[in-house]
């Protein structure tokens, strides 16, 4: 069942990218605001949207919270246009969309608001021909504004840390896929598998490894994210790996990936 859904190797316009997976700590917001970082140094056109309540993708591009508004809520409940919202970041071809700092309130009225499953879909549809990527660094549940980002999406990138709940979650999320593609969205396919914070020599790194490849044999990504503190440093710090440390590992493995993706896509 899972291996129907094809990784896409052309478009025409530009690409929606949701980054998922319904489990924290797996590298969701590192890969989004790291992975269009390194694009954006092959100088395509990319944004990121954060969808997270936490605001994980602005503290990793080093927004304040006070930088944070407007942002996504109020795109959401139509009171600014995307491109009101639009930051520029320290790198000319990457732009950014906030989550805005919530109170209780809004949260619930985000949840709300959630319930509408088009809510991004023709906005962002819109952005198609201004970039080349668009990525969404969505929440980490199954529902709510994952749901909404993946009915918007062209594919799904999916983070997986080596463990065995990263694989009952990426099971999960490709039953959520199936539903999406049976019911809104039949175009919706996935990017890939990514293996991040990955180490090979440990037992349990090749075990998942091993797992991977014969559950999901063409889906996983051949670029591994290895575990690195330049990565984990970069974020504490605001930026993207590729700008604190660019002879990093860390940094040479995003824009392996970022080669990777531009392959994939025919935009080398």
């Amino acid at each position: 069942m899972y291996l129907s859904h094809s990784i896409k190797m052309t478009y025409i316009m530009g690409k929606i990218i949701s980054v998922a997976l319904p489990k924290g700590g797996v590298g969701k917001t590192t890969t989004a605001v790291n992975l269009a970082a390194s694009l954006a140094v092959a100088e395509k056109r990319v944004l990121i949207m954060d969808l997270d309540s936490s605001g994980a993708a602005g503290i990793a591009l080093g927004f304040q919270d006070q930088d944070r508004t407007p942002g996504v809520f109020n795109i959401l409940s139509y009171t600014r246009s995307i491109e009101q919202c639009i930051r520029q970041t320290e790198l000319s071809h990457l732009d950014f969309v906030p989550m805005n700092s919530l109170s209780p309130i809004d949260e619930e009225r985000l949840g709300r608001m959630s319930n509408n499953k088009m809510l991004l879909y023709h906005l962002l549809n819109s952005m198609k021909e201004r970039y080349d990527y668009i990525f969404l660094d969505c929440p980490p549940y199954a529902s709510g504004l994952m749901t909404v980002a993946l009915v918007a999406s062209d594919s799904v990138l999916i983070p997986a840390k080596s463990g065995h709940l990263s694989l009952e979650a990426i099971d999960k999320l490709f039953a959520h896929i199936d539903w999406i593609r049976r019911f809104t969205n039949r175009a919706l396919c996935t990017e890939g598998i990514l293996l991040t914070m990955h180490e090979p020599r440990t037992k349990v790194g090749a075990m998942i490894d091993n797992d991977l490849n014969d559950k999901y044999s063409g889906h996983v990504f051949n670029t591994v994210i290895p575990k690195n503190s330049t990565i984990s440093e970069s974020s504490y710090h605001g930026k993207p790996v590729i700008l604190y440390n660019a002879s990093s590992k860390g940094a040479s493995a995003y824009l392996s990936l970022a080669q990777e993706i531009m392959n994939k896509n025919g935009t080398p």
